[in-house]
């Protein structure tokens, strides 16, 4: 019984040690690292009434564009239409992926207008009359037919409504 009753005592004065006793007075002081999140990017067209994400790509991004495979802003077809239709991203959820003509005409403006690029292909949304679909690259601002299985740069895009 004597073995019973400090056994009770030792587990109620743990528990009440770790679950939140006063056993210390306060917690250390978290040193300030300053504002690790940044702004999320986006140009706006206003030509065109377009709105562009312009995220910038990460290490696991570029090895799903160069190992044929889908992560975040890189994919096949199937995972870029996906991506943006579930894309929350600088306050707005209607994010769509772009058009072979808007896509065109983006890289045609004089100088590169997006922070974050990749000089190779992006998906479009346009499918081709073969069963494939168009993909722009962004240097020449060309479109040229890729297979949905491959894997391309992803960057989506919104209408913005005229106020």
């Amino acid at each position: 019984m004597k073995k019973m009753v400090t056994g009770l005592g030792i587990l109620l004065a743990a528990s009440f040690v770790f679950a939140g006793g006063n056993a210390a007075k306060a917690l250390p002081a978290v040193a300030k690292i300053g504002n690790p999140c940044q702004a999320e990017t986006v140009y706006v067209d206003s030509d065109t009434n377009l709105m562009w994400q312009d995220a910038p790509y990460t290490d696991a991004e570029d090895g799903a564009y160069a190992r044929e495979y889908s992560a975040g802003k890189a994919g096949n077809l199937r995972h870029a239409v996906d991506y943006c239709r579930r894309l929350d991203y600088a306050g707005y959820r209607d994010w769509r992926l772009p058009t072979v003509d808007e896509l065109m005409a983006v890289h045609r403006i004089e100088g590169e207008v997006f922070k974050n690029f990749r000089d190779k292909d992006f998906w479009s949304s346009t499918p081709t009359s073969d069963g494939k679909y168009y993909v722009i690259y962004p240097a020449d601002a060309y479109k040229y037919k890729r297979s949905k299985s491959q894997s391309n740069y992803i960057r989506c895009v919104r209408c913005t409504k005229n106020k």
